[in-house]
Formats: structure tokens, sequence, C-alpha cells
């Protein structure tokens, strides 16, 4: 197989030489798990920012090959598809921690929930929120202990980093944090909305891949689609619609979804800030200043 120089060029290999190893001897632990697994790799290659998936046939069956770059937290990934157990999520056939190799269902990698309109995302979304809220051990991380974590650090980061944001804004969010931060649901979370980890087949229309397991808060991550989405939807309104549809559609209570839309805007403004983004950290500020 041949790694795609789409994926050579993600930014995530720019000052990772281990990532930069690890793309140089995808071929070869391709052919190793194939070989292990009894796999029959076609040759069609998808990726993301971070790991690459291959095509392969077993027995019949049309399977996708997923291997991690060094670094991530493989066993984890593992237990968030072993919980879900495709319930919302791509099936889990096999896995191998130590060659960082995940072996899962096929879906259409071409077909992604972020060619579809915000509204028709933000129902795929609000709907899949409440499919994933099943029962989690209390061992998994709290959307509440990351309230929390935001509550005690968000003016430290906010001073350090110049004050990219009013100051009745960082207030705002603050407060929101706390409030978050003294309670929380109990059941599992995805932690990782992103529209373009929703990929067309498996049990439903829609199925997430990668995602993030948490416990708490089901809206915690809705905040998402407004930043990704955000120039289909840049006026108040238009933002405003989004999170009654997305909010609606997840079931949960607006109070609560606004705080989190807070908090994660001005969590990702201030990581934006921190690593040199210049487009996304104005859209956090705008959503903001819409849910102030």
């Amino acid at each position: 197989m041949i790694v795609p120089q789409s994926f050579r060029e993600q930014p995530r290999w720019w000052l990772d030489e281990d990532g930069r190893r690890w793309l140089d001897d995808i071929p070869r632990l391709a052919d190793l798990v194939a070989a292990r697994w009894g796999l029959t790799l076609t040759g069609e290659v998808w990726h993301g920012s971070n790991a690459i998936v291959i095509a392969a046939e077993r027995g019949g069956h049309r399977l996708a090959l997923r291997l991690s770059p060094p670094g991530d937290d493989v066993e984890a990934e593992v237990g968030a598809l072993r919980l879900w157990s495709g319930r919302g999520t791509v099936a889990l056939e096999d896995w191998n921690v130590d060659l960082r190799a995940l072996l899962l269902e096929r879906l259409d990698g071409s077909r992604t929930l972020a060619e579809e309109s915000v509204d028709s995302a933000a129902d795929v979304i609000g709907a899949m929120t409440r499919r994933l809220a099943v029962p989690v051990p209390s061992s998994v991380r709290s959307t509440s202990s990351i309230a929390h974590a935001h509550a005690v650090s968000f003016e430290t980061e906010w001073e350090r980093l110049g004050r990219p944001a009013p100051r009745t804004i960082l207030d705002t969010a603050v407060r929101r944090a706390e409030r978050l931060a003294g309670s929380g649901g109990a059941f599992a979370v995805n932690g990782d909305l992103h529209d373009g980890q929703f990929l067309r087949g498996g049990v439903t229309e829609w199925t997430v891949v990668d995602p993030l397991l948490l416990r708490g808060d089901p809206e915690y991550d809705l905040a998402r689609l407004l930043w990704s989405r955000f120039d289909e939807s840049t006026d108040v309104a238009t933002i405003r619609a989004t999170i009654d549809r997305l909010v609606d559609a997840a079931g949960v209570p607006a109070p609560r979804a606004h705080d989190w839309i807070a908090v994660r805007s001005m969590s990702y403004l201030l990581w934006g800030v921190e690593h040199g983004l210049t487009i996304d950290p104005p859209r956090c500020l705008h959503i903001l200043e819409t849910v102030a």
C-alpha cells in the first residue's frame, strides 16, 4: 500500500519525528497485521488528521484496518468501542494495542455528516447523544471534572495569552464552568462530536467513528458543530436556531447546554490562541457573545 501524500502533510507530523517514522513504517505494519488476522488488503485508504484506515476483507466480509500513531491512547479507543458495542459507534471486530491496530466494520468512508446541511447535522448529532447515553463505569473521566479544571484555569490562561476575549465574556465562562462542576450525569458521553467522524453505514444511517468516552452530560460537546460549521451560520439568529435544534434533538436541558457551549467555546478559543490558530478563536468569541 502507499501512504497518501495528503496524510503525510497533516500538521500533526510537522514537529513529530516519531510520527514521521511511523508514516514510513505503515506499509510494513499493515502487512504484518493483515498476516496475523488473515486479511486481504484491497487498496482503498482513508485518513483523518491522525490515524489511517485501510480497506480489508476476510471470509467475504468487508472490514477496515485502522492504524494509529505512537502516542495515541489505543487502549482507551478499544474501551470506548467495546462499551458502546456498535450502539451508534462503529463495530470493533479485533484489536492489538501493541501494534496500535483496530479491525472495524467497513463503513462508507466517502460520506460524512460534514457534507450534509447544518440542520441535518444538528438533528443527527442530537439524536446520537441520546443513543450513546448508556451506563458507564464511574472510573471514566467525568465532564464535571473537566468543568472544574476549566473553572480553575480559565483566568490564568486568559491572562497568559494576552486577554484574547473581553473580561465580561471570561467571567461568564468561569461562572458557567463552576456551575457545571457542581453536578453531572452518569451516562456515557462522546466527547468528540465531530461531524467529520459520522460516516454512512452500520446499523443506523449514520455511525460514529473514533469516539472519545466520557461520563456525564450528553450536551458536553454540542458546541463543536457551531464552530466547525461557522461559515454556514455566522449570524446570531442562525446560531441560536442551530443551538435550539441541537437541544431539541438531544433532549437535554437548554440552560445546561448553553453553559457547556460557553465553556467549550472558551476552552477552544484559548487553546486555539495558544497554538497559533487565526480563524477558530474569533468564531468561538462570536459564539460566546451569542450565548452570553
